[in-house]
């Protein structure tokens, strides 16, 4: 069965670029020049991927991928653009983006990274228990809503990636290289060590205090999630 992309992209020649680059390797390829195109297309048809450029016409690439995924948290995006400052590559992959690829780009390496992008969605099974809880922390990773104590909290959805992984995995050491593997394409420019350390920090802050520690860092190796209630010396 071919695969379906909706291509985002406003630049004519480009998108068209695109469509036959995409439709030649055996996708079948729709294009969308701007949002209201893109969310119309979105409310008729199903899509097993989407390319999105981040400056549009008439909205933000950032704002339509966080739609996207609160409407089909399971598509996978791919943000192509221009825009290569580090606080945007962040801010794409909190949207929950798949991967970040900045223009100019090698469209073999494009393929490629739709490629990964699509057997990863393919290879996403749904789990039997999406939330997790020990009465003071709740998680829950279908509605996306994360809960401490009384707080709710704001949790990106790369984030709630990360915690997904971390809580599947409680007790074992999971190496910062499986963390890149899991989360983001560890064969790429635009993600590395540093990312990872940044988003752990900001996760913690939002889910720990003083009587709580979850997030352990194993010095040398990676993080475990430790289940533990009582703050690690």
């Amino acid at each position: 069965m071919q695969m379906k992309i909706m291509v985002i992209e406003d630049d004519l020649a480009l998108s068209a670029g695109l469509c036959f680059e995409l439709d030649s390797s055996g996708y079948l390829t729709v294009a969308a020049y701007n949002c209201q195109k893109a969310r119309q297309l979105l409310s008729g048809a199903h899509f097993d991927l989407a390319l999105l450029d981040v400056n549009l016409p008439d909205g933000n690439g950032f704002d339509l991928c966080r739609e996207i995924k609160a409407r089909r948290p399971e598509l996978p995006v791919i943000f192509l653009t221009a825009n290569d400052l580090e606080t945007d590559v962040l801010n794409g992959f909190d949207m929950g983006a798949e991967d970040y690829v900045t223009k100019p780009f090698n469209m073999q390496i494009l393929l490629r990274r739709v490629e990964v992008a699509l057997r990863r969605a393919g290879g996403t099974q749904p789990a039997a228990a999406d939330k997790w809880s020990d009465g003071w922390l709740t998680l829950d990773f279908s509605a996306l809503t994360a809960q401490r104590g009384e707080e709710k909290l704001a949790i990106t959805p790369n984030e709630y990636k990360l915690l997904k992984y971390l809580t599947e995995h409680t007790g074992q050491i999971l190496t910062r290289q499986q963390l890149l593997e899991r989360l983001w394409d560890s064969g790429g420019n635009f993600i590395d060590d540093h990312t990872l350390t940044v988003t752990m920090n900001r996760l913690r802050a939002k889910i720990e205090d003083d009587a709580h520690t979850y997030i352990k860092t194993v010095r040398g190796m990676g993080y475990i999630w430790t289940d533990l209630l009582t703050k690690v010396k």
